[in-house]
């Protein structure tokens, strides 16, 4: 019996990338969860490390099936900026029509998520991204009344300072920007445009999105419901795991307590995000 050729299979149209700091733990996991996909499919895997210096570059620079990417120390940049340039030092290597984003915190169980974001995406050849406006899926009621309480804190904040009264200034109630945490863009059609992660001093493809959009090039909206199927996702966990937030900040008790959950889960099967 002939032995089955990786290099037979065709490589794929997309890439996947990551950007590391300081997080070693989940890294390792996050990857680990790839590995057999990625190798199996031939599936570019771009880890851009931002200057971690610690035992995650060490993993990093163990790993023969990934592209590593080293950037130098990005100084006194904010972290929003720093993993904005990393992407786009990525952005500039792939060959691929298609680029996933993926956070180092965003652990992929079903494979079938790219297959399923890559056929929304290709369906037209004007689709720029697809992704979802939530970082967790919270169920129908804690999305509901989410959405009100801002809504109500929002239009109290306008009228208060429409009537001359002191208030800070209202926030958007609704989230209308695709997370990084697990997002395909269309990355030949940003090159043809000129287009990048990092612009305008925001977070990484806010600015994009809206650029792509005002130029009438689509965005598919995933549900939480939908996409969480298929993956979990430790909100803020990256910065959590860097030690930014502080030992008693409520991110960093989140982060420790989903962290010992989800290795506790790690290795069970058709394992999916809890709804």
């Amino acid at each position: 019996m002939q032995a089955f050729d990786l290099t037979s299979q065709p490589p794929a149209n997309f890439s996947l990338v990551l950007v590391n700091y300081k997080t070693p733990d989940i890294t390792r996991m996050c990857l680990e969860l790839l590995r057999e996909h990625v190798q199996a499919q031939r599936i570019p895997v771009w880890v851009v490390d931002n200057d971690s210096a610690d035992a995650s570059l060490d993993y990093l620079r163990s790993l023969d099936w990934i592209n590593l990417i080293e950037r130098p120390s990005p100084g006194k940049e904010a972290g929003h900026i720093a993993h904005g340039k990393a992407l786009d030092l990525a952005l500039a290597k792939v060959e691929t029509d298609y680029l996933f984003l993926l956070h180092t915190d965003t652990f992929v169980y079903d494979k079938e998520v790219f297959g399923m974001m890559m056929h929304e995406c290709a369906r037209s050849p004007d689709m720029a991204a697809v992704g979802c406006v939530e970082q967790l899926n919270r169920g129908l009621l804690r999305d509901t009344w989410r959405l009100t309480s801002r809504f109500c804190k929002h239009h109290v904040r306008r009228a208060k300072l429409h009537l001359g009264m002191r208030s800070k200034q209202p926030r958007p109630y609704k989230e209308t920007h695709l997370k990084s945490f697990c997002t395909l863009w269309n990355a030949r059609l940003m090159k043809s445009l000129g287009l990048h992660f990092c612009m305008d001093d925001q977070v990484p493809g806010y600015a994009l999105q809206d650029r792509m959009s005002g130029l009438g090039y689509g965005i598919k909206f995933l549900s939480p419901r939908k996409i969480f199927r298929y993956l979990d996702h430790i909100q803020a966990g990256t910065v959590a795991a860097a030690g930014i937030y502080g030992e008693n900040h409520r991110r960093t008790k989140m982060y420790q307590a989903t962290l010992k959950r989800l290795q506790g889960q790690q290795g069970k099967p058709d394992m999916r995000a809890s709804a």
